[in-house]
């Protein structure tokens, strides 16, 4: 039961953080993994090799700068849809990979939900805070993001309870805050094309 609790957190985790910081994500757990802080289901090892830690420790870098700097960061998010979405699905297989193909399926399906809800929500606000003129509240939002993905992650790797209490209450606020967001992207569209 604690090892299917574990591997279904470390799914959820993943796939969730991958829609916010796919780059960091993958750091992060490829550098637990090689330290030895956490152990990654056979399918995930790769995330361990020095070569794909540099890979995704540089990517994190241009990711961390575009997510800083207005404007910049909802073109990255535009582009990231189409890669933190795949990922997350993948990243939630892999996960569930060794206990059977059925798993594997839900996984994926439920991954890339999670990865989706994220990154919308992620994307969605962003955008509507790209309409202040000042760049601090773009600032507060990115690095509020950040600790977000740390914690997500580190109660994925460590408090698997905690994870699933704190996914239940983002995706209960990210339901809340859609069509919110849906009106505000659609104000802002009819303001662009004025």
């Amino acid at each position: 039961m604690t090892e299917t609790l574990s591997a279904a957190a470390l799914a959820g985790g993943l796939s969730w953080a991958s829609g916010i910081r796919l780059y960091m994500t993958l750091f992060i757990a490829g550098l637990f993994g090689r330290s030895g802080w956490i152990d990654l289901p056979p399918a995930l090892e790769v995330l361990q090799s020095p070569w794909v830690i540099g890979a995704t420790g540089i990517l994190l870098i241009v990711e961390f700068l575009a997510d800083k700097v207005p404007g910049i960061d909802s073109a990255w998010d535009a582009v990231q849809t189409f890669i933190r979405v795949p990922a997350g699905a993948v990243l939630g297989a892999a996960a569930l990979g060794e206990m059977g193909p059925e798993w594997s399926a839900i996984a994926a399906l439920l991954g890339g939900t999670f990865a989706a809800g994220a990154h919308i929500t992620k994307a969605g606000s962003r955008a509507l805070i790209n309409t202040s003129p000042e760049p601090f509240s773009n600032w507060a939002a990115s690095f509020s993001e950040d600790v977000v993905v740390l914690a997500g992650l580190w109660a994925a790797f460590f408090q698997p309870w905690l994870l699933a209490i704190f996914l239940i209450l983002f995706f209960i606020a990210a339901l809340w805050l859609m069509p919110k967001l849906w009106r505000g992207l659609r104000w802002l569209f009819r303001k662009l094309s004025t």
